[in-house]
């Protein structure tokens, strides 16, 4: 099964979770959207251990099964239909979350997160993990 990780699932992947180490392990492929990477990267430079958590996330970034992806042109169709489809139900998701939601449907994977803004979408390819 391929999956796509948001922020929230890598990190949860640092601290040793289980579920998201296991969802890892048993993928096909895992997709690290360039806005997750960006994020973390923000995340690591207001951190005390920036150095640390860059060695990390590029050694993950190197395992086989990790691919790092853009948003095309395609992309932004997903984009402009779930930001309609957020406002209209009164869901406010960041920006990031749009990309994030756009290319977890453009791929045809599934998101893992540890998020609940996504609950308020009823947004049916998502793993939804607890802490």
């Amino acid at each position: 099964m391929k999956y796509l990780f948001d922020t929230t699932a890598y990190s949860q992947l640092l601290k040793g979770h289980k579920d998201v180490a296991n969802t890892l392990k048993n993928a096909e492929n895992i997709l690290m959207p360039s806005v997750v990477i960006a994020e973390l990267r923000y995340g690591f430079m207001l951190g005390a251990k920036r150095e640390e958590n860059e060695k990390l996330l590029t050694r993950f970034i190197a395992n086989k099964k990790i691919r790092v992806i853009l948003p095309d042109n395609a992309t932004t169709d997903y984009f402009v239909n779930i930001a309609v489809i957020a406002h209209k139900k009164g869901v406010q998701l960041s920006t990031h979350d749009l990309w994030i939601v756009a290319l977890t449907e453009q791929w045809d994977v599934t998101l893992v997160t540890f998020d609940n803004v996504f609950k308020h979408l009823d947004y049916k390819k998502k793993l939804q993990l607890e802490n």
